[in-house]
């Protein structure tokens, strides 16, 4: 009788000391998500004080949905032209509502954001900052973190209470791109690349610092031909090159970037000029049917990007 009170005893004592470590662990769990759910007050690009709040679920950011898919959000409603939208987003946002490029009063209101997030300063129409910031708190991004899209994921995680997933994402990619660029230059050595993006009857060449320029040459390391060097810094407004221009194009590898019937490519690729490219005598040429991706900068894009070069240059 004595064995089974002391068992008895132990068997209290055990689970007592369970439930208390449970009860321990489920309140540090329940302060950690309260932590975590707290508003947060920063400072935007406008100088204001902006109260971001906690969870906020309806979000809109326009030009800006490939940091917060990145991030594991949805938007409210997405980017769009006319029917023009983000296609490489399509996969996440195919059932999200479009809005105008430019944020108009009515759609931005029927939206019903909890948070409106713009890019840059110049993104906000004139005279609407104000009018904004009644239907919902606003975040201006500083040019300089919005126009360079690791700060804008780090800066965007913070707003979210996303800060350790944006890090981890951006280490995610590093790694991505490391081995990548091994297997390129296994494949290639020091070959030169190029990519060009027809648009209608407009030839675009990527400068070296142009969106998926920075993957190719910065994040893979894929040496860039001479008149690639040669071409002035980008600008913000993108000049088309002639095609007698192109003559010049020493590239021994050329992305084509084009949607398919695009009135360009058959004068491209009809003219002697396009018979003299280096890349097209090799029969390296890579089309790339859709550019939405190859014409912006962001995670997602440029890991798709990233994806399509090693694939075309690693497959002989």
């Amino acid at each position: 009788m004595r064995f089974r009170n002391t068992y008895l005893g132990i068997i209290t004592v055990f689970i007592c000391t369970i439930l208390l470590l449970v009860g321990c662990g489920t309140n540090n769990h329940a302060k950690e998500a309260k932590e975590k759910s707290k508003d947060v007050t920063v400072t935007d690009a406008m100088g204001q004080q902006v109260t971001i709040p906690a969870n906020a679920k309806r979000i809109l950011a326009p030009y800006m949905e490939d940091s917060l898919v990145a991030l594991g959000v949805t938007p409210v409603a997405q980017w769009s032209i006319g029917t023009t939208v983000l296609d490489y987003l399509q996969s996440y946002l195919k059932d999200v509502q479009k809005i105008g490029w430019d944020l108009p009063l009515e759609q931005t209101i029927k939206a019903k954001p909890d948070l409106i997030i713009f890019s840059s300063p110049a993104a906000i129409q004139k005279g609407n900052y104000e009018v904004y910031k009644k239907v919902a708190p606003t975040y201006v991004f500083k040019d300089e973190e919005g126009s360079d899209w690791r700060k804008q994921l780090l800066v965007m995680g913070k707003l979210l209470g996303k800060d350790k997933q944006a890090k981890n994402a951006l280490a995610d990619y590093d790694e991505k791109a490391k081995q990548a660029s091994k297997k390129i230059k296994a494949a290639i050595g020091d070959e030169t690349a190029a990519i060009l993006w027809v648009a209608g009857d407009q030839f675009y060449l990527f400068e070296n610092t142009r969106f998926a320029a920075n993957v190719l040459y910065d994040d893979l390391g894929v040496a860039q031909p001479e008149m690639i060097q040669k071409l002035p810094v980008a600008e913000a407004t993108w000049k088309p090159v002639s095609l007698e221009a192109l003559s010049k194009l020493d590239a021994d590898h050329l992305f084509l970037v084009s949607k398919p019937g695009e009135s360009g490519l058959e004068t491209l690729k009809n003219s002697s000029v396009w018979k003299g490219i280096p890349a097209v005598k090799k029969g390296n040429v890579y089309n790339m049917e859709d550019p939405s991706h190859w014409t912006i900068s962001g995670l997602i894009a440029n890991k798709l990007t990233i994806d399509q070069i090693v694939d075309s240059l690693t497959k002989k």
